[in-house]
């Protein structure tokens, strides 16, 4: 299921992208014109198809073909997460929120706002943004 990018909040533009082929990557396309090749060749052992090869390129790409589709969901997955984050991040707006602060400790305070960073959700408490990994705990507003 492909999730389109103007559901998400912020910008996801500058996502890290998971679909960047490099030049050790081959495409289903690259692999079927290999496969067709090495089919259409016959062998120096006189072989003219290889003698049951066929099955073994059948299986390999049957193989790319599955992780081609995992590498789909997890993109899907990521995109799903980001949105999860955000509406999580969105429903905290006046709750009261303790936080574990780098240098301050342990903070409380109210959610004023959520700010979104590359799809990413932060909350703000006083004025400092802080991540939702670093709420500790939630409670209902004053």
């Amino acid at each position: 299921m492909e999730i389109p990018r103007q559901f998400m909040i912020g910008s996801v533009d500058q996502l890290p992208q998971t679909e960047t082929q490099r030049n050790s990557d081959l495409s289903q396309e690259d692999f079927l014109k290999i496969m067709a090749a090495a089919i259409s060749m016959p062998s120096f052992s006189g072989d003219s198809g290889g003698g049951g090869k066929e099955t073994d390129y059948l299986t390999q790409m049957a193989q790319f073909s599955i992780m081609d589709q995992l590498n789909e969901v997890a993109t899907s997955l990521n995109t799903t997460m980001l949105m999860t984050q955000q509406q999580q991040a969105i429903n905290l707006i006046g709750k009261q929120v303790s936080v574990a602060g780098a240098e301050q400790g342990i903070v409380s305070g109210t959610v004023e706002k959520v700010r979104f960073s590359n799809g990413y959700a932060t909350i703000q408490l006083d004025g400092a943004d802080y991540s939702l990994n670093d709420i500790l705990e939630v409670g209902e507003s004053l």
